[in-house]
């Protein structure tokens, strides 16, 4: 049975309703398929009377178990961030829009959960530190690889990645 949708912050009250009065269908703009989840600072109940904000951490997924796209394994766990030189590696083949401007937004220092999905066991692994701001994915570009788009040019790049360290 599927599951029921929440609403996205700032939809309550909303009908959705077209110009006919009836409901319309709306997509959710952040979806299964988000890689990225921003998680700006919030000021709780008990934060505003003491004047503070809490902290703020991003969310990254990244797939803890093998899944074959386009003939290669895209498998990437917190383990293959162990095993990486200086425990270090390029957060590459994000082809989701909102995702993408997630990784955009990240600066040099801050923090993000290290999240598995798409295995027995999802849920926050590790959590690692933005070491390197976006810049272009070099795998847009390459016809080889599974996150190939041909519609990117080079001049334009339309995909970033960004690189982020265990700690």
């Amino acid at each position: 049975m599927p599951r029921p949708r929440k609403r996205l912050a700032g939809s309550a009250g909303s009908d959705n309703k077209g110009p006919a009065g009836k409901r319309t269908k709306t997509k959710n703009p952040v979806g299964a398929s988000a890689q990225v989840v921003n998680s700006s600072p919030q000021k709780t109940s008990a934060s505003k009377t003491c004047g503070k904000y809490l902290s703020s951490y991003w969310l990254m997924k990244s797939e803890a178990e093998s899944r074959l796209e386009k003939g290669v394994d895209v498998k990437f766990s917190i383990e293959d961030l162990k095993a990486q030189p200086k425990q270090t590696a390029c957060w590459d083949g994000v082809r989701n829009y909102q995702a993408r401007n997630f990784l955009r937004a990240m600066k040099l220092e801050q923090e993000a959960f290290f999240y598995h999905s798409n295995c027995k066991e999802p849920g926050i692994a590790g959590l690692v530190k933005i070491v390197k701001e976006a810049y272009p994915d070099h795998t847009q570009f390459e016809k080889n690889n599974p996150h190939y788009d041909p519609s990117s040019k080079e001049d334009n790049p339309k995909w970033s990645m960004r690189s982020s360290i265990l700690f």
